[in-house]
């Protein structure tokens, strides 16, 4: 995905399922998350740990999140080996990206994703991107 694309995407996204959030200020999916949610997207907490995460509730999973909002983003903060049925869950939700935090990777995921015709973005951090790409 090139950089315009991935920038234009971005713009027209507004909802993003940010699967692992952490309710700890200091752990980087909090962090990215309440980065986003000051950007003006609607973040949606996927963590069966918790009931609500950064004042939005929190879901069990991403189908279950998925029946309650339209998702455009899915956002892993997940291992690496557990990203895989993640991603299909993601797949089968048709979001418009799915992306996969610094240090997740799993290839058979990203081309599965593809083979749906779903960009996957491994191992590079979302806020790090927007800011790149959106805040001139």
């Amino acid at each position: 995905m090139t950089p315009e694309a991935l920038g234009a995407l971005l713009r027209e996204a507004k909802t993003i399922a940010v699967v692992g959030l952490s309710p700890k200020p200091w752990r980087p999916s909090h962090q990215v998350a309440r980065y986003l949610q000051r950007a003006g997207y609607r973040i949606v907490p996927v963590n069966p740990g918790h009931d609500a995460v950064l004042g939005e509730r929190s879901y069990p999973s991403l189908t279950a999140a998925a029946a309650a909002h339209s998702i455009d983003v899915v956002d892993v903060f997940r291992r690496g080996e557990l990203a895989g049925p993640i991603v299909d869950e993601a797949i089968a939700l048709k979001p418009r990206l799915i992306w996969l935090q610094v240090g997740v990777v799993d290839p058979a995921a990203g081309a599965r994703a593809a083979a749906a015709g779903i960009p996957c973005i491994m191992d590079r951090c979302l806020m790090v991107d927007h800011q790149q790409l959106l805040e001139v």
